[in-house]
């Protein structure tokens, strides 16, 4: 009787420390938000403005961590193989979840695999936009320019792999103009360069570029979503452009390692559809030319299953690879 009594008292303190960690409330300690791509681009932007909001919300302390590096690979490498325990997180691009799976020969990580999606966080149109000294102000004097100096313009993007060079890659395929691709390490430098004019033009996320523009230190001349931006109404879309068809906007969302427990994906995607739906965030985030999403894990798991479908034709037509 005893031995049996001794069993059940262990296997009952197996169970009380088994599920101690889930009894915790969440969360305890400060959480880090993996950021793969350098400060002031666009991914840091709105990484920052969400932790800014947790921090509030939980209570505690929310960390952004820029681990740049081979197109947000080496960060969302380092998400995908920490605990799952709701303190590392990560803010996912459409080229860390939806582009890089086909573009990149070896992946570090699976994208489906080894992430739980928590939230969509918000929209992005990529800016079509040259350097001012570039004797162009539409869409059609690019192509013209461009066609008249094959391989002579220089177009800048965040890293191989982002939706910016893709943009880049598929307006290439639409309009058969040849311009060389310079990837740099996140779209600050890049910005730098196109200001200066080492290269003449970049289809870069609107947040980072927005305040170059309204400055007049560049000069957009396009926007590459479906419709004209609120931020910039008076620019229209390449499609309206003359490239009917043409749509390459990027998206970032918060993920976390697979195996998070639901409760806390759950706690943290109400917290933040809670905040996409306050005024100060829609202020916020459209006045960096970012447009707020939200939504449930799972309809976040049929976006990225959508967008890596739809990146694959975009990889496969126009050919863009990295080793």
């Amino acid at each position: 009787m005893m031995r049996i009594l001794r069993r059940a008292a262990l296997g009952a303190l197996a169970l009380l420390l088994a599920g101690g960690a889930w009894a915790q409330p969440y969360p305890t300690k400060s959480i880090r938000l993996v950021v793969p791509f350098p400060a002031a681009g666009t991914t840091d932007i709105l990484a920052r403005e969400v932790a800014q909001r947790l921090s509030v919300s939980f209570g505690q302390s929310v960390v952004v961590d820029n681990r740049p590096g081979a197109a947000g690979n080496i960060g969302s490498d380092m998400v995908a193989k920490s605990a799952p325990d709701g303190y590392t997180l990560l803010m996912g691009t459409v080229g860390t979840h939806a582009i890089n799976p086909s573009l990149y020969a070896k992946m570090p990580y699976n994208h489906v695999k080894d992430f739980v999606p928590i939230v969509l966080v918000a929209g992005v149109p990529n800016v079509l936009e040259v350097t001012p000294s570039l004797p162009v102000n539409s869409v059609a004097d690019l192509i013209k320019l461009a066609k008249e100096k094959p391989g002579q313009l220089n177009f800048a993007s965040s890293g191989s792999g982002t939706s910016i060079h893709l943009s880049g890659e598929l307006f290439k395929t639409m309009t058969g103009v040849d311009m060389m691709h310079v990837p740099y390490k996140g779209s600050a430098p890049a910005l730098t360069d196109l200001m200066g004019g080492q290269v003449q033009l970049m289809f870069d996320n609107l947040p980072s570029s927005l305040a170059q523009i309204k400055a007049g230190k560049l000069r957009a001349i396009a926007v590459t979503s479906a419709q004209r931006s609120p931020a910039l109404p008076n620019i229209p879309t390449i499609a309206e452009s003359g490239l009917p068809g043409f749509e390459a906007s990027s998206w970032f969302g918060l993920l976390a390692p697979a195996g998070t427990p639901p409760a806390i994906v759950a706690r943290v995607n109400a917290d933040v559809n809670e905040w996409l739906q306050t005024a100060e965030a829609k202020e916020k985030l459209l006045a960096q030319g970012a447009i707020p999403a939200g939504g449930t894990p799972e309809q976040f798991a049929a976006h990225i299953r959508v967008e890596t479908e739809k990146w694959a034709k975009v990889v496969k037509v126009s050919g863009a690879k990295v080793d």
